[in-house]
């Protein structure tokens, strides 16, 4: 990866981390020397969730899922956060993880 790709993502991560600040959570651009656990690309106050960042016109869905499902704690829903130029903000889990958010929301 080159330094124009990696700037590309910090900006992003930067976003991703303004996303949650616009919504009332803390947030802000997680340490990236070394990946894993202890070095989320956004850190945040929402939770179990661990976000992966990736900004890319030609996204890898399947190694963006396994790199967070990776690096995600043990107990951290890994979530994959994207885009690419002049696209919106998209989001992917795991469904059944979704459809506990869902119900956690929802008055059943």
């Amino acid at each position: 990866m080159g330094k124009y790709e990696r700037e590309r993502g910090a900006r992003f991560e930067r976003m991703v981390a303004e996303i949650l600040r616009k919504h009332g959570y803390e947030a802000e651009r997680g340490c990236q020397h070394s990946g894993g656990k202890d070095s989320p690309d956004v850190k945040h106050n929402m939770g179990k969730y661990h976000l992966e960042a990736k900004f890319s016109e030609h996204f890898a869905v399947w190694s963006a899922l396994a790199q967070a499902e990776r690096d995600a704690g043990d107990d951290e829903v890994p979530i994959v956060v994207f885009k690419r130029n002049r696209s919106k903000v998209y989001a992917v889990l795991e469904f059944e993880e979704l459809i506990e958010i869902i119900k956690k929301g929802t008055k059943q």
